[in-house]
């Protein structure tokens, strides 16, 4: 039932604001009762309206915009749906518009949406105003022009033939980067500013997928007859993506506005971005292309990326721009973008530029990393005057140590630099923040090496990883295989893991542990850890999944991942980031593929089974529709050119749509795939249960929505280990025995027990969720996003497992449990 009292006193109060015209305070009031109200606007909220009719009518269109302001803040779902049907009330007077005032007021209040009302209507009001020799607004004009671009608000194009006649800026306010553009316009010398718009007019002319040979040449013509472009056309595209400077009002149905590029800018904008490949050569151009495009791609919700038109216009202007800076870009990108569409464009400039070259695409990847200042593998020494920073990546962490004049270690940037090397500085900067982007990025590339089964001539290797500046601070700290003999770097040299030094070879491949002697393997452990050395990804400790007897029965598909549940879009990232494809499940009538990995140095292509669970209600589906939970079951593998298998979005079963003459293809047998190939498939897998398992949320012990899941959340939060929790399992066995807290902690089975002062804990090795003695009660303890930089000086052998952060973390606060000071845990400890 809805809520449908006011609070004691409310009525009165909000009689008291409306008879004084308090707009603000009583703006405030509503607000405070949407906050709490999940009916509709009528008989049981008459006591509101009621005393909204008393406002003064010369006071109702400032208390209409006070309450719209204050919508367009509020986060919470059916708030905003309670207050946006009360602002259809409140507008609709005005919505009516007969006279230059009212239709002032109804669109003033439109310009605070995407777009309000229908083209007719606003072609309309506008009229009005126009008639009373009254202007159009600019942000009523954005509004207008948003609408026109979307079409559907203005199917019979009534705006078009109106928005044409206006002498309206060339861009919409509203988005930092526009009104930073307009602004600059307006302060220049008329005959500049005439120029600037003259760019600015060509640049919305960029309605195709690529730029002709005519808008190309007539786009270099402007550009050569500005003044210096570069760096303003660069300070513009800085801002791409800022928060917008009016912000708008989100409607009931609609994605997050406040979050996505406005529909009548992006296509100015995509101009701009391919005119700066147009610009005279400087770093920061690429820099800040490979930039827009990530933020372009950034997720909206209820949407999906922001904007990929513009971000295909930034990698083709990267692909036009011939310099290293910017092939290292496009480079960057191919390892970390997930976009499909975005992806296609990459590989395309990345094949291109190989082919121009007459190298392979693998060799383009690897030549196009460029040392940004590195003097040697890992450290770059940058003076400004005389003092200095020293970048620091060898450990795989950047760090940037600074000395002043004196040559003292200082903990901040000195004064004398910010005052008399302030360009230097913000190049430095900018230099540090590429390598941690591209430390990653490359990082991915090399973990994707496994599957690719790269083999590298060693003196080419030896100069493209092991000593390359930037990728040798990764390749240095990775196992190799020179002519099959395992090694890795130490005191200067590859060395093996008894110490012999190998100085040349023929070629070099990736060390991985399936098929290596168990010797061997826990020798190569051991190695790194009296080493200290901490691996970009795991490699040494790397699971192996081996085909096991149940598998041998199904023969042609893996039940080991089925029936779990995963949140959709955590497990949505995952696939993307670990190359897989996949599409989001939509709570509708339609057939998807399962999520795809290809792998075409095998010729095989895997599938893993997933389907959405839940109803239509708010606890099972996002507001544009998606699930919130998928279930999995079967991995299976294909011939690659294989057809497509599909399943309807709420399950019924997986089949191949072929031609009736056609007979499907069989899956090919789990023996039949080669073991390095099903051993990573699974792995991935793996981790996308591991990771997003509705079984690792500790705040679910009740089972989730309406406790369907609660004998899945007990089952996996404390049940059997996965192959990534037996590694956990594996590592902390050695760990712990050097940990400040050994005498309290042990490995038993599928748990780290930890004992306190108060209680006894078991830590499941899987979950990370916690048991506390006498009696299992369930310790609930939500890890901060940071929690894996709380581990202290315990030395970890990889990095990327944050739920083994998470473990120790809560290991070493247990263990001091008479310290805890948090009430959450505290008043769990004492019940």
């Amino acid at each position: 039932m809805p809520t449908s009292t006011l609070q004691p006193g409310r009525a009165e109060r909000l009689t008291g604001l409306a008879h004084n015209g308090d707009v603000e305070a009583l703006a405030d009031e509503v607000l405070a009762y949407t906050a709490g109200y999940t009916g509709d606007w009528g008989r049981e909220s008459r006591e509101v309206t009621d005393a909204l009719d008393l406002v003064a009518p010369e006071c109702r269109p400032e208390l209409l915009m006070a309450i719209l302001e204050r919508c367009c803040r509020v986060t919470d779902t059916e708030q905003r749906r309670v207050t946006n049907d009360l602002l259809k009330i409140l507008v609709k007077p005005y919505g009516r518009a007969t006279t230059a005032d009212s239709a002032a007021v109804a669109l003033a209040f439109a310009a605070r949406h995407t777009s309000y009302f229908g083209g007719a209507e606003q072609r309309h009001m506008a009229q009005l105003l126009l008639d009373a020799a009254r202007p159009l607004p600019p942000e009523v004009v954005a509004m207008m022009r948003r609408t026109a671009a979307h079409g559907y608000w203005d199917s019979s194009g009534q705006l078009k033939p109106l928005l044409d006649r206006l002498d309206a800026p060339p861009l919409n306010s509203g988005e930092a980067w526009a009104d930073r553009a307009l602004a600059d316009v307006a302060s220049l010398a008329s005959e500049e500013a005439g120029r600037w718009l003259a760019l600015l007019r060509h640049a919305a002319t960029a309605t195709s997928a690529r730029p002709a040979p005519k808008w190309e040449a007539t786009g270099r013509r402007l550009l050569a007859e500005l003044t210096d472009p570069g760096d303003r056309l660069r300070s513009w595209l800085a801002l791409v993506g800022r928060p917008r400077t009016i912000r708008l009002n989100r409607t009931q149905w609609e994605y997050d506005v406040n979050e996505a590029f406005d529909q009548f800018n992006s296509t100015p904008l995509r101009g701009l971005v391919w005119l700066a490949a147009f610009l005279p050569d400087h770093p920061e151009t690429p820099r800040l292309l490979g930039a827009l495009v990530e933020t372009s791609l950034r997720k909206v919700a209820g949407l999906g990326p922001r904007n990929p038109k513009v971000a295909n216009a930034g990698v083709h202007a990267l692909s036009r721009i011939p310099t290293e800076e910017a092939l290292a870009q496009i480079a960057r990108l191919a390892a970390r973008i997930t976009y499909k569409g975005t992806l296609k464009e990459l590989n395309a400039a990345l094949d291109a530029r190989a082919a121009a070259l007459g190298l392979t695409r693998d060799e383009v990847e690897e030549l196009a990393v460029p040392a940004y200042g590195l003097t040697e593998v890992g450290r770059r020494v940058e003076h400004f005057g005389d003092a200095s920073a020293t970048l620091d990546a060898t450990s795989g962490t950047v760090t940037v140590t600074w000395r002043n004049a004196n040559g003292r270690i200082v903990r901040s940037v000195p004064a004398s630099v910010r005052s008399g090397h302030p360009e230097q500085l913000a190049e430095f900067k900018a230099a540090v923040k590429d390598v941690e982007k591209m430390l990653s990025a490359q990082a991915e590339r090399l973990d994707r090496q496994f599957l690719a089964a790269r083999v590298w001539p060693f003196e080419a290797w030896r100069a493209r990883y092991l000593d390359h500046p930037l990728v040798g601070t990764l390749a240095r700290r990775l196992i190799w295989l020179v002519d099959d003999v395992p090694c890795g770097y130490h005191d200067d040299a590859l060395r093996t893991h008894d110490g012999t030094q190998i100085t040349a070879g023929g070629t070099v491949r990736l060390w991985h542990p399936i098929g290596r002697e168990l010797d061997e393997v826990l020798a190569w452990r051991g190695w790194l850890e009296t080493r200290q050395v901490t691996q970009p990804f795991k490699q040494a400790h790397r699971e192996v999944y081996l085909l096991t007897a149940a598998e041998e029965n199904t023969r042609v598909y893996s039940n080991r991942y089925a029936a779990h549940v995963l949140r959709q879009h955590q497990f949505h990232a995952l696939t993307s980031a670990r190359g897989w494809r996949n599409r989001l499940r939509m709570m509708v009538d339609d057939s998807y593929e399962p999520a795809t990995r290809e792998l075409p140095r095998w010729g095989l292509r895997a599938e893993f089974w997933v389907e959405g669970v839940g109803d239509d209600s708010d606890a099972d589906v996002t507001e544009s529709g998606a699930y919130l939970r998928i279930a999995t079951d079967q991995v299976r593998f294909y011939p690659m050119n294989a057809p497509e298998n599909y399943a309807h979005a709420g399950g019924g079963g997986y089949e191949q749509w072929v031609h009736q003459d056609a007979r499907p293809t069989e899956p090919v047998p789990l023996a039949e795939i080669p073991p390095l190939v099903l051993s990573e498939v699974l792995r991935d897998v793996d981790l996308f249960v591991g990771v997003a398992s509705v079984g690792n949320d500790p705040t679910w012990q009740d089972g989730g929505p309406g406790g369907r899941f609660r004998e899945y959340w007990a089952s996996y939060s404390f049940g059997e280990l996965s192959g990534t929790a037996q590694t956990r399992r594996d590592i902390l066995e050695r760990l712990v025995p050097r940990l400040a807290v050994a005498d309290r902690a042990t490995v038993e089975g599928r748990f780290l027990v930890v004992r306190g002062d108060l209680r006894t804990y078991k830590i499941h090795l899987g979950s990370g969720n916690i048991l506390m003695s006498p009696n299992d009660q369930y310790l609930c303890i939500v890890p901060r996003q940071s929690a894996g930089s709380s581990t202290g000086d315990v030395f970890l052998p990889f990095e990327g497992d944050r739920v083994l952060a998470v473990i120790l973390s809560k290991a070493l606060m247990l263990a001091k449990d008479t310290e805890i000071t948090d009430p959450t845990i505290t008043s769990q400890l004492r019940r």
